[in-house]
């Protein structure tokens, strides 16, 4: 079982439109509801993939219901934890076109430290017989920046490795307790590190406590620095692959969980992670995935080692964590 923890989820709530155009109204074409949330969304794309998962998430209010109702109906497992009485499940909207994406997020209920009390040990009853245990998205108010580095202890303790996805001081603050890999995207790469180059970038991160970074940067496909070697994974530039991008990186992560959880050579996993997060471009909403197209995908993907170079000496920025 691969568990993932959503501290921050939301009610994903879709807008398609002919195109979007600033300063003026538009008509929707069409409007699209789900259980979402960076984490939430993995475990989407680890249940179409016919791997057992468990979600593990707060909950509170009406939008809380609907979030487990969609859950229950789509089979994926919930670990649900109740949030005090008039805390109400956050909410997202993505306004899609046919170029891209455009999305507006809520900031989420405070948890308190009861609720992290709860959320840490609803994590902590699933670890004995997880493979791998995936962290992603925002922390909301009330929790300090350094809660995700607790739950990494806390796997690492039972022998579960751990794929981190977050952001500003959640993945900073985390890198001591040393994640099995950390999956930046480019401009959380530069955030992070202060450093424009990518590889440089990652390996501050590595420098700074990570075992393994996979960046994603877009067109140019994923750069990955980890103990067994340095490489670039990437469609060829002729295939062009157009869609909704939004839940392209929880694809990437959901295919480093299951590397993890099946101890798949380096190479071998970033052929899937490329493919699978294309594949999740051309699927219509976060957490799904073109099969077809992720199976003629993987036969293309090219990996291949990063030419070496010098880097600066650097660490992660160190960002105090946030105060409850």
């Amino acid at each position: 079982m691969i568990v993932t923890v959503t501290p921050n989820p939301a009610l994903d709530i879709t807008y398609g439109v002919s195109a979007l155009r600033p300063h003026t109204s538009h008509r929707v074409a069409s409007v699209h509801e789900q259980a979402g949330g960076k984490g939430v969304n993995v475990a989407r794309v680890l249940h179409g993939l016919g791997r057992p998962t468990t979600a593990v998430l707060p909950l509170g209010g009406p939008t809380g219901g609907v979030l487990r109702a969609d859950l229950d109906r789509a089979g994926i497992a919930c670990l649900g934890v109740p949030l005090a009485a008039g805390a109400s499940t956050r909410r997202t909207v993505a306004v899609v076109d046919a170029v891209d994406a455009t999305v507006l997020n809520e900031p989420g209920p405070a948890l308190s430290a009861e609720d992290w009390s709860a959320l840490r040990t609803a994590v902590g009853s699933l670890l004995p017989t997880a493979r791998a245990l995936v962290l992603s998205g925002s922390l909301p108010p009330g929790l300090r920046g350094d809660a995700y580095a607790d739950l990494v202890r806390l796997a690492h303790d039972q022998g579960v490795p751990v794929v981190l996805d977050a952001d500003g001081a959640a993945l900073t603050a985390a890198l001591a307790a040393g994640p099995t890999v950390v999956k930046p995207n480019a401009v959380e790469l530069r955030h992070a590190t202060g450093i424009a180059d990518p590889l440089c970038a990652a390996r501050a991160l590595v420098d700074g406590g990570a075992r393994a970074v996979v960046a994603s940067l877009g067109p140019d496909g994923l750069l990955a620095v980890t103990p067994d070697g340095t490489w670039r994974a990437r469609l060829p530039p002729e295939v062009v692959v157009r869609g909704n991008p939004t839940g392209a990186g929880d694809a990437a992560v959901a295919a480093l969980a299951v590397a993890l959880a099946d101890r798949t050579p380096w190479p071998a996993a970033l052929a899937h992670v490329v493919a699978l997060s294309a594949a999740a471009v051309q699927a219509p909403y976060a957490g799904r995935f073109d099969r077809q197209a992720y199976r003629g995908h993987l036969s293309l993907v090219r990996v291949t080692p990063a030419a070496p170079r010098a880097c600066p000496a650097s660490r992660a920025r160190q960002d105090p964590p946030d105060k409850p």
